[in-house]
């Protein structure tokens, strides 16, 4: 059995969700400042009319923070709460990961709870996120009461 990932770089890190999730890539827009957002919002993007929070994934992730660059992406993904928008330095396609490939994580890991799993394909080690979990509870009852403002 096999799987289908949107693969993506964030710093030197290749990253991927699950394609089921992934509405589309575009290309990198300006983004509206959004008060009162937890810290790993960026902001907010109109996109056709619906505004999305921006998920900046190098604060997610831990990593240097960097201006937005006009060669970056914009992953437009579903969660169970909202669609939302995801900041990637790059998008690097699709893959197919097969259950050999695979190693999923029994529990998740303090660091990284959002940490689903891990691939390697081609000799590079791809790690694999639930979406589902980038938020917290309580940065998403902030991102929700900062979206109603």
């Amino acid at each position: 059995m096999s799987e289908k990932i949107v693969v993506f770089s964030v710093g030197d890190s290749l990253c991927a969700l699950p394609l089921a999730g992934v509405e589309k890539v575009i290309r990198a827009v300006q983004i509206s400042p959004l008060p009162e957002a937890p810290d790993i919002i960026a902001g907010a993007i109109n996109l056709a009319g619906q505004i999305l929070p921006v998920i900046n994934l190098r604060r997610r992730f831990c990593f240097a923070d960097r201006d937005l660059r006009v060669d970056d992406r914009f992953i437009i993904a579903t969660t169970q709460k909202r669609t939302v928008a995801l900041m990637a330095d790059a998008v690097e396609g699709l893959r197919e990961v097969s259950s050999e490939q695979l190693v999923r994580l029994e529990d998740p890991l303090a660091f990284a709870p959002q940490l689903r799993g891990a691939a390697k394909i081609s000799g590079e080690l791809i790690l694999i996120f639930d979406l589902d979990l980038f938020l917290s509870e309580n940065e998403e009852r902030s991102l929700e009461k900062a979206l109603k403002a």
